[in-house]
């Protein structure tokens, strides 16, 4: 299987990335769309003529977003919509509001490092929130990404997928101690597992599903770190920017590679992979810096899983309700 290879940088720009794309007409859905990469991810889906929602847990901070977007000429002003993705009545709610096709879904939205915690449904919080509120919403739309019938689903995960596999003996800490880094990574190893498993199951219903590393960023989702983490992560950040082994991005460019899967005609038809930078990254058996994808990430076997897992605590928790 080649690497999916383009043009574009480390330090290309989500803008950059759809110069002479034309989305009039498509439909678009960015999760956490008011802030961060989430908010530019969707200022160059509108730039190019898309009509997006922005899907946010605070509607007052998406529609200061999509104002702003309209106002800096990113295109058609967005939708706001309120989805909660740690409340699954919140995303059973988006899900049955929606009308008609939809053509890309940003699974962008996330937490990461938070102190130990449940969602509405029980789960732990980050696994609940990143992983199973995204996977409850595109289930959910599954029948409006058929509609499409040339979808594209993008999952934003991370390079913190190496800090640990899915661990299905225990998703929730409920045996072990909770380590918030560990959650993190096997939050964002569950993502990149859905991708996998979204394409299998889905690519002959003209759908796709390819999973990211946007780069290191910074953004509000560091906000869980205290003082002493974020110094500590800006020192090593700048110590492996002056070796030249990455560097750190600005939110229009940590926004291009999600872009890129969205749009490029580079990735027509393509799912189940893994990109960062624009690029397919390699498969690895160690990360060099925050590059390449550990093979528990691609696993056929734990998406497969993991897929029938969640299905099930989504059943289990919508019978319960």
């Amino acid at each position: 299987m080649t690497r999916i290879r383009s043009p574009f940088t480390s330090r290309t720009t989500a803008r950059e990335v759809v110069e002479g794309i034309d989305l009039t007409g498509r439909r678009a859905v960015v999760t956490g769309g008011a802030s961060g990469i989430g908010v530019e991810t969707a200022r160059a889906l509108a730039s190019a003529g898309a009509r997006v929602t922005l899907a946010v847990r605070d509607p007052a901070a998406g529609q200061r977003a999509a104002a702003d977007i309209a106002a800096t000429g990113g295109g058609p002003e967005p939708d706001v919509a309120r989805v909660d993705l740690a409340d699954l009545a919140s995303v059973d709610a988006f899900v049955a509001a929606w009308e008609g096709p939809l053509h890309v879904l940003v699974a962008n939205a996330g937490v990461m490092d938070s102190p130990f915690g449940r969602t509405a449904q029980g789960w732990e919080t980050q696994f609940g929130t990143n992983h199973m509120g995204h996977f409850a919403l595109t289930t959910g739309l599954h029948g409006a990404l058929t509609e499409a019938g040339d979808a594209r689903v993008v999952v934003v995960s991370s390079s913190g997928h190496a800090a640990s596999p899915v661990v299905f003996d225990d998703l929730f800490f409920e045996r072990r101690p909770y380590e918030p880094g560990l959650a993190y990574g096997q939050s964002k190893t569950a993502n990149a597992l859905f991708a996998v498993e979204a394409s299998r199951r889905w690519v002959g219903e003209g759908i796709t599903a390819n999973a990211l590393m946007p780069g290191g960023i910074w953004t509000p989702l560091q906000r869980h770190w205290s003082a002493e983490q974020r110094a500590a992560a800006e020192a090593g950040a700048a110590q492996a920017e002056a070796a030249g082994l990455f560097h750190m991005k600005t939110p229009e460019q940590g926004a291009a590679t999600s872009v890129f899967l969205a749009t490029s005609p580079l990735v027509a038809g393509v799912g189940g992979r893994y990109f960062e930078d624009c690029q397919e990254a390699e498969v690895v058996e160690r990360l060099q810096g925050i590059h390449g994808v550990l093979p528990h990430a691609l696993d056929p076997d734990a998406a497969r899983r993991l897929w029938d897992v969640s299905a099930q605590l989504l059943a289990g928790a919508r019978s319960a309700a």
